[in-house]
Formats: structure tokens, sequence, C-alpha cells
């Protein structure tokens, strides 16, 4: 269960952070959606399915794909960067961007079925409405009036981030994400809900909430690593280094800097 892990990485984080209040595991709750992107109805053996090159979709999937080839190629000289014609997705940009991909410090130990699931549930949050809609309630349910924290890896941030923002009144004073893609404009950005206007999107809260993105230089999935562009000047953007686990979720939580913006939300009255 992932909240085994999160739990002593929170509180090594806020440890590092020299938070001395007391806070266990117990005052953690973790709201889980990730079986709401299984295949119904089917017994799967343990891990991701059984994806492969020609699974990966036209369009979204394609696209966030070689987003990600030229971002690993921009921070890891082993990544050979795409060319102009795989831009404009030419037969075989696919299997290229996961070959150059499966060199890469960051996606070297992730097996391509999981890179492909990944992929998926990316495009199905952004395009089933129904799933989207599921997945919000989960997080929605989990944010109660005692709620002061909310931290958010990966999609999982953009989840938080529309539901917390369908939730006018919610008492949260922190929003600490982790490893974010929301500030990819056209694959992620531009799709959330609520619409951004005029290229900004809303504040997913009251004046009082703090909002703290933290990033690692090397993380793929996080593009953008400073959000106020797109979200305004509020955003605290932090970056640390995770060294070869640049996305990984502990490795995020165990920093000072992630610590120190928990600290700071459960401090708020």
């Amino acid at each position: 269960m992932l909240l085994h892990d999160w739990a002593p990485a929170v509180l090594d984080g806020l440890a590092r952070a020299d938070y001395r209040d007391a806070v266990g595991a117990d005052d953690l709750v973790m709201a889980f959606y990730g079986d709401l992107f299984r295949p119904a109805g089917q017994t799967l053996a343990v891990g991701d399915p059984m994806f492969t090159a020609a699974d990966v979709e036209a369009g979204l999937e394609e696209e966030l794909l070689l987003a990600w080839w030229q971002e690993a190629a921009r921070v890891d000289p082993r990544v050979a960067p795409p060319d102009g014609d795989t831009l404009v997705r030419v037969p075989g940009s696919v299997q290229a961007a996961l070959r150059q991909l499966s060199r890469s410090a960051f996606f070297g130990g992730v097996a391509l079925r999981a890179l492909v699931f990944d992929l998926k549930q990316v495009r199905r949050y952004l395009q089933d409405a129904q799933l989207r809609k599921a997945a919000r309630s989960v997080v929605g349910d989990a944010i109660t009036a005692e709620t002061r924290v909310v931290v958010a890896h990966s999609l999982g941030s953009v989840v938080a981030y529309e539901a917390m923002a369908a939730m006018p009144g919610h008492g949260v004073r922190a929003l600490v994400t982790v490893g974010s893609p929301l500030g990819i404009a056209n694959l992620i950005f531009d799709r959330l809900d609520p619409a951004p206007e005029g290229g900004r999107a809303a504040w997913p809260g009251s004046d009082e909430l703090v909002w703290t993105n933290v990033a690692d230089r090397g993380d793929v999935v996080a593009l953008e690593k400073d959000l106020r562009p797109r979200f305004g000047p509020r955003v605290i953007n932090a970056v640390v280094h995770n060294g070869v686990h640049a996305h990984d979720a502990t490795a995020y939580l165990t920093d000072k800097l992630t610590g120190a913006a928990i600290a700071g939300g459960l401090r708020a009255r």
C-alpha cells in the first residue's frame, strides 16, 4: 500500500525540517484511486498491464511521450534529441522515443509497460469524464474539516488541484505538489478543469492557502519547474536533487524543503 511507503518519508521530511510537534502515521490519510485505471472484469498478474509500443495511441499519449523525450534529451546527454521529422510524428517515432528513453537515467529503470501505462493514465484522466469525476471524488472525500495539508505527486497533483478548486471554502492551509506536470502547456495545463482563462489558472483555495511546488531539475514528468507563470506569483517553487530517482515520490517527501512546506501548513491555524 502506498501509504506504507509515504508515511515514513513524510515523517522523515518533517524531521529534516526540524518540525518538533507530534505527528504520527495515524495523522496521515491517503486518497487512492489507482484501481479506477484498471480494466474492469479482468484478473491481472502482479504489476502493470503488458503494454507495448503498439499500444501508445495517437494524440495525447504520443504527444506526451514526445514531450518526455525532448525533456530527457535536454537533461541527459545519453539521450539523442528528436529531430524535426520526429516532432511531426512520422512512422516509427513512438518506437524511437521509447528506445531513447530507455537509455536515460530517468526512465532507464522503468519497464516499457509501466511507461506506456503512465501515458494511458494521463490520457484517460483528462479525456474520460466519468473516471475524472470519480478520481476527484476520492480526493475530495479525503479532504475534511480537519485537513490542513494536501500533498500530491505526479498525476495526483492534477487530481488534487482540480478537486480543491472545486471545493470552495475548504480549510486546507498548504498544498504541496511534487514532481507535478501541471505546468505543461497544451497537454495538461490547457485541459484543466476549471479551464484557465487568459493563460492563468484558478487558485485552488483561499488567500490563506500556501502552495509549494517541488521539482527535481532532472524530473522529466515535471517539464515546467516554475508554476508561477500559469498559476500566479503566490506559488512557491523549490528545486531539489533526488539523484537518479528524480521522479520518485519518497525521494521528494524526505527532502527538507518538502518537509518545511508541510510543516508550514501544519503550523497554520
